[in-house]
This record gives structure tokens, C-alpha cells and sequence, in this order.
């Protein structure tokens, strides 16, 4: 495993879980040494083909670790040793018949992820809560509409929908009253409790009996006032969107809209825990401008007090950090009930998504930024929530919990990612907190196939001298296992088990270490620990901490002489570090500037949830160049790149751009494409408009597509994530017509050159 040329994709494959690195330092003093953390990327949710699942539950031992095929087992005495405590546990009676012969699948060795089915399985059906924002302009809300009619006709038949309308205050709507229109309201410039809301809305007595729904599922009581079934009563709810208004308070003409974001969340978040608590369920926020009453505000209805920027949120904490409070509060509140909130905000300025990140990374949500309601990037990602068939399935699971279940030698030091605490302290706990710390267990209403978590790691003690029946055997292995529990959109409950083992070594071993180096797992790892930091630590600079980290990690791993840069040179397994470092420093991770809070935000919450692969997307964007000269093929991430016959297609996860060069564009200008004999340049056209397409289809949220010319306006989505190698004050600019970048940033050839003078100072 620790050999060079190892493929970590195809590990990743296997199991859903990568390391930064394959091969651990003995000592805690080494570990520290080695730079880059000791970091898991784990994909609960990851479709995995080769995965079995058996129709029976786990076998536990005392320690709460799972049978796996790294336990010995002693047949003839029908016992297996426990590889994390080496306790000996008896298997269960309808395991009698195992032999050497007769393996259960989690004993297999190339079974190392197995998936239980669990006799538990809920009946109740999936609730999906609409917070619709009504302090909208008539043409928003009636494109808001549109797509919650479509997006009911794709809802599960058993489905349970309520809707919640907000703006100067916010409205229950009692669905189960079919006689009229009926609605509670609630004053919108207060915080209420959730006891509070609950008596409001006669929640707190329930009537005992529970409701039988569609197909049998169960409705917990209470909730059939406020909820109905999609199947049953479609042509209704489609009739409630259609009649909603916009707010009937009137506008102002210097003032904003009153809107009272944060107290719909709150009587949202009661309502959803009172009628369908432990349960698969989704507060699905529709929001389009900015929060300006009641809790959460972000800003007052004066037009003349501006929304608040990076600037402003450096300069005065105080108002942000209220806001985020009360957000952080109502996400405690959503995530104890194993609920899920997705916010889908569409607005030309901030709607205060800075502030509601917690309500989102806590319980797991998803997020969609666009212009308006009206964009395509809006309705297709709302639609792709509820496809179940075909690519375009998310693969949800709801209601999970997550465990890590470490060897003795290895310390959990925290998570992050889209997830919740639970208070699980236990001896694998490190003192050093990462993320979401000081337990080994975590909760999340919602997982798609793509959510990641960034699992940290300490080694325990100062050297493994203390551990010597291990190492007097000539074992040098640890194991972690990852224990996903979770539930199907069917009601079948699953509980996935990973374990996987790793090995240690000297820590002066560097190309043992080295060998089992994965640079590219290092580099989401290293990105998800600095975008932390900087939303924790107010100073911050993460700039100045990677390239400090990458001239230690160069210096320690390099090969080199003294005080001689020409000298210096890095492993394979090391190499493309320093350039996805220099990216990194680069992307809107890091560089604030010229995006708002709430784009940052959504930015580093992408980061947070996705797979290793995309994120290097985000991270390192990807670029091909289309041209009559051969095949599609990749390019360097370099203004080099840009030629005026070439086609290039930009994939930086948030964005697909399709870049004309100046002579492509002035052939498409002329119509040659439409000429039979220039049959050629038509396909050449539609090669990457279909690659595009097919990047977007698989995408969730859906990218924006940018399509533009050379020296075009829309330019600057490419030229923004090019290497600078020619700017306005390079030698040679403008000779033969090359593109340039009007930028002061140094180019990725000045960042090695300094960053080989600083490895190899003594």
C-alpha cells in the first residue's frame, strides 16, 4: 500500500475513504513534523459497486467496533478476536455454521465495506416544509411558483408537504382545513421559543392516534393539520401555490422589503420537530433578498445603509456574530430532530446565507446561489432533488449518525463537514480539537452520494514504545472503521461499515513515508482546515499559514543541497503539491476580495460536502482545448494556453466557460458553420457545447455556463483562474498577438523559484 505508484482513486473506489497519508509517523513529535495533517476524506454515501449487502445486522464487540476481516477467528471454538481492543467475543447463534470454508461476506479480505439491512424500518412518510419568501416582486414570486408546481408533480407519492410563508410576518398554513383558508401568524420582528410556537399552534397536546397516509406510512399526530399528502391532495396544494401573493404590506420607495428570514426558520424548525420528529424530513427555504426584521437581520429596510461586506464583518463582529447566534440556535434545533434545511436563495444582492451556513452544514442542506427564480440553474437543481432513477438520482440518505472507531495508538481530533456533534466522549478523543471536536460521533439529517467529511487524526502518544505486545509481534498496522447508520427513502434502515488499515513507520523513514504520500487528498485536506481557520480565527491569514506549511513540508521532503536552490527537486508522489498550494492561494477559498460574504459562503460550503475529485475542481480547474489539430485534449492552467484558433473549455465546478479564440469566434461571426463544405467547424463548435452539457447534467447545484469570445467581457471567468505567466509588465508582451493578464499576482514559475530559495535555506 505504501509502494509508489499506488492508484488512491481506485482505493477510494473500493471503500469511499482516502488519506492524506497511506503510512503514519510512530510519534506524535513526527506526526507534527510531516506538516500536512493526518487527515480521512470519507464518503458515507458513496455509491460503491463492489459492496455487499447482507440481509443481516452487525456483530459488535464490547468495544462498540464491528466484525470485520481483519479479526482472527477461532473456529472450532466459534470466537474472534477483536483487532482495536484484542478482546475475544463469542459470535451469535445463527453464525454456528461458520468454518474456514463457510465465511460470512465481512469476513472476506476484499470485503472491507460491508452494508447491513436492519430489521428496524420506519413507516412514516418523507415531509418536505416549503418556507416560501413572499416579499418578493410580482414577476419573482410568480417564476417561484412555476417551479414548486413542477417540483410537487415530482415529489413522492406518499410525501407529506406544509407551507410556510414569510415576509413582514409569517404565516402557517393549516392545509388540513380544506373548508377555508386558514393560517397562524406570527409577529416577525420577535424571537420566539419553541415551546412557545408549539402552544401557538396547539402542538404541545397532540391528539394520541396517529394518521394512516398513502400506501399505508404512518403520520405522527398532529401533523396531518398542517401537512397532506402529495398524492391525495396535489390538485389542492397546487392550487394553494398558485393563489399565494406577494406580502400585502406596502413597499416603501427608500426602503427594503420587510422580511423576516429568521423567525420563519424558527417557526419552521418547531414545527417540522413537533410533527415528524426522528424522521426524514426537508425545510426547503425559498428565499430572495436580504433578512431585514427580527432576528437574523443583516441589514436594515434603509436603502441608504449598505448590505454588509468582508470589510465591514473584519471591522465590527457584533452584528454578524448576533445574527449567526440565532441561526446556529434554530440549526441545533433542526439537527437534534434529524431534520435536513436546503436553502435555494435567488437574488441579484446577499440574502444573509453568510449568517445561515450553520443552518445548512449542521443538518446536512444544500445550497443554491442564482440570479433570479427564473434561472435555469435554480429550476434544474430544485427538480434534481427529487429524481430517484438514472444519473440524475442524489442517492439520499436521511436521519444518519456517524461514528470513527479508532486502533488505541490513534486520537480522533474532530470533522469537517456537513455535520453535528453528539456528545460521544470517549478515550479516542484528542485534546486537539479540529472542526467539529471533542467526540467520535456525529449526526446529519441528509447525505448525497457526494458528501465528504474530513475525518482528523493525532497519533496518541509521544512513541509507540508503550504498545509492545503489538510491536513484539512484528505488527506494525492500525485500523480505523468508519460506521455510517442511515435510512433509505424506501424506510429500510442501513448500517455501512468500513474498516481499513494503514501501517506505521519510523518517522525518520522520509521515502517510507513519501511512498504513501496521497498529494492530492493532502490538498482538500490542507483547503478544508484553512477555510476553517479563517471562519474561526478572526487574524487569521491563510496565505501566509499555507506557504509557511508548504516550505516546511518542501524542506523536510525535498531532495536537495544547501543553500542551492538549482538543486532542489520534490518526489513524484510530491511534485503537483506546490501547484495545487499555488491555487489554492489563488481561489475564493482564500482570496476574499471581490466576493461577497454569502458567495464566500457558499463557496466553502461546496468545499466542505464535496468529493476529493471535485473539490480539486474548485481548487485547480480544469482546461480543454478543442482545434482542428487533433483530438480533444487537457492544457496547462496558463494564459500560454489561449490561441486564437483553439476552443478551450473551463470547468471550475461553479462555473463551465466556453472560451472562443479570436479566429474561432470570427468564423462563427461569418457562418461558416452553417456552410456544408466547413462541416468540420460546425463539429468543432458543438464538441465542447455537448461536453459542457454533460458536465452540467451530473452536477449538483447546476454550474453557471459562461460562453464568450477572446478580449470579450465575459472573458475574465478564464483569464481570472489562468497562471499569470504573461502580464503587462512581463518581457515580450503582446509579441505574436499572445493574450496577457493585467495582473500584479506572480506567475506559478516565481512561486517555485522562491519556494526552492526557502526550502533549501539552512
Amino acid at each position: 500500500m505504501a509502494q509508489s505508484g499506488v492508484d488512491f482513486a481506485a482505493l477510494e473506489d473500493g471503500d469511499g475513504v482516502r488519506f492524506a497519508w497511506n503510512v503514519w509517523p510512530d510519534s506524535k513529535v513526527e506526526a507534527t513534523k510531516c506538516v500536512v495533517p493526518l487527515a480521512a476524506l470519507w464518503s458515507p454515501g458513496k455509491d460503491l459497486p463492489s459492496m455487499p449487502v447482507v440481509p443481516y445486522e452487525p456483530v459488535q464487540c464490547r468495544c462498540g467496533a464491528m466484525l470485520n476481516p481483519f479479526a482472527r477467528v477461532d473456529f472450532p471454538s466459534k470466537l474472534w478476536i477483536c483487532p482495536f481492543c484484542h478482546m475475544r467475543n463469542h459470535f451469535p447463534p445463527h453464525y454456528a455454521s461458520i468454518s474456514e470454508t463457510n465465511l460470512p461476506a465481512e469476513l472476506f479480505p476484499n470485503y472491507c465495506t460491508v452494508e447491513y439491512t436492519m430489521q428496524q424500518r420506519t413507516t412514516e412518510p418523507p415531509a418536505y416544509l416549503l418556507v416560501i419568501d413572499t416579499a418578493l416582486p410580482e414577476d419573482e414570486l410568480e417564476g417561484l411558483k412555476i417551479a414548486l408546481g413542477q417540483a410537487l408533480s415530482l415529489m413522492p407519492e406518499n410525501a407529506q408537504v406544509g407551507i410556510i410563508t414569510f415576509g413582514t410576518h409569517v404565516h402557517v398554513h393549516e392545509l388540513g382545513c380544506l373548508a377555508c383558508v386558514k393560517s397562524y401568524v406570527f409577529k416577525g420582528t420577535v424571537s420566539l421559543k419553541a415551546q412557545l410556537i408549539k402552544e401557538k399552534l396547539q402542538l404541545l397536546y397532540p391528539a394520541k392516534q396517529s394518521q394512516t397516509g398513502a400506501n399505508g406510512t404512518h403520520v405522527p399526530a398532529g401533523a396531518g393539520r398542517f401537512f397532506l399528502p402529495v398524492s391525495e391532495y396535489e390538485f389542492q396544494l397546487s392550487a394553494m401555490i398558485d393563489e399565494l401573493y406577494s406580502d400585502p404590506f406596502p413597499d416603501v420607495s427608500d426602503q427594503r422589503p420587510s422580511r423576516c428570514t429568521g423567525t420563519a426558520l424558527q417557526v419552521a424548525a418547531s414545527l417540522m420537530g413537533s410533527c415528524f420528529p426522528n424522521s426524514y424530513g426537508r425545510l426547503m427555504l425559498f428565499v430572495g433578498g436580504p433578512s431585514t426584521v427580527g432576528p437574523g437581520a443583516i441589514v436594515s429596510r434603509d436603502l441608504t445603509e449598505p448590505i454588509r461586506s468582508h470589510k465591514d464583518i473584519s471591522k465590527s463582529t457584533q452584528n454578524f456574530n448576533k445574527s449567526k447566534l440565532h441561526y446556529s440556535l434554530v440549526a441545533e434545533e433542526i439537527a437534534s430532530s434529524g431534520h435536513t434545511a436546503d436553502v435555494f436563495a435567488c437574488a441579484l444582492e446577499q440574502v444573509g446565507l453568510a449568517e445561515m451556513k450553520p443552518c445548512v452544514e449542521m443538518t446536512g442542506g444544500l445550497v443554491v446561489l442564482a440570479e433570479s427564480f427564473h434561472h435555469n440553474v435554480f429550476r434544474e437543481s430544485l427538480s434534481r432533488i427529487f429524481q430517484t432513477e438514472g444519473d440524475d438520482d442524489l442517492h439520499f440518505r436521511s436521519n444518519c449518525t456517524l461514528e470513527v472507531l479508532p486502533s488505541h495508538d490513534v486520537k480522533v481530533c474532530g470533522v469537517v463537514g456537513p455535520c453535528s456533534p453528539l456528545a460521544r466522549k470517549t478515550q479516542a478523543v484528542s485534546d486537539t480539537i479540529i472542526g467539529m471536536g471533542e467526540t467520535t460521533a456525529w449526526r446529519v439529517g441528509s447525505l448525497i452520494g457526494s458528501t465528504t467529511l474530513a475525518c482528523y487524526f493525532d497519533v496518541a502518544t509521544l512513541s509507540r514504545e508503550s504498545n509492545n505486545a503489538q510491536m513484539g509481534t512484528g505488527v506494525h498496522q492500525f485500523f480505523i472503521q468508519f460506521v455510517c447508520r442511515s435510512q433509505l427513502p424506501s424506510g429500510e434502515r442501513r448500517c455501512r461499515v468500513t474498516t481499513v488499515t494503514r501501517r506505521w513507520t519510523e518517522g525518520k523513514n522520509l521515502p517510507d513515508l513519501a511512498a504513501g504520500f496521497d498529494q492530492e487528498a493532502a490538498a482538500v485536506a490542507m483547503a478544508r482546515l484553512s477555510s476553517f481557520k479563517m471562519e474561526m480565527q478572526d487574524e487569521f491569514d491563510a496565505t501566509r499559514w499555507l506557504d509557511r506549511a508548504l516550505i516546511k513540508l518542501s524542506s523536510r521532503f525535498g531532495d536537495y543541497r544547501k543553500d542551492d536552490p538549482s538543486s532542489f527537486q520534490l518526489s513524484p508522489q510530491f511534485s503537483i503539491f506546490p501547484q495545487f498550494m499555488f491555487n489554492l492561494r489563488r481561489s475564493q477559498f482564500v482570496q476574499v476580495f471581490n466576493n461577497s460574504p454569502d458567495e464566500t459562503a457558499y463557496f466553502r460550503i461546496a468545499l466542505n460536502r464535496e468529493t476529493t475529485t471535485n473539490a480539486l475542481v474548485m481548487i485547480q480547474p480544469t482546461l480543454m482545448s478543442y482545434s482542428f489539430s487533433g483530438p480533444p485534449e487537457p492544457v496547462l492552467l496558463d494564459v500560454a494556453s489561449i490561441v486564437p484558433d483553439r476552443i478551450l473549455l473551463l470547468d471550475s465546478y461553479f462555473t463551465v466557460v466556453i472560451f472562443h479564440g479570436t479566429t474561432v469566434a470570427q468564423w462563427r461571426k461569418a457562418g461558416y458553420q452553417d456552410m456544408p463544405e466547413h462541416e468540420a467547424f460546425k463539429q468543432l463548435l458543438e464538441a465542447p457545447q455537448a461536453d459542457a452539457d454533460a458536465i452540467i447534467r451530473e452536477r449538483f447545484p447546476a454550474p453557471r455556463r459562461v460562453d464568450c469570445d477572446q478580449n470579450g467581457s465575459q472573458a475574465r471567468f478564464l483569464l481570472a483562474k489562468l497562471n499569470p505567466s504573461a502580464t503587462y509588465n512581463s518581457s515580450g508582451v503582446g509579441i505574436g498577438g499572445t493574450e496577457v493578464i493585467l495582473t500584479d499576482d506572480v506567475s506559478l514559475q516565481v512561486f517555485m523559484e522562491h519556494l526552492q530559495k526557502l526550502a533549501v535555506e539552512s
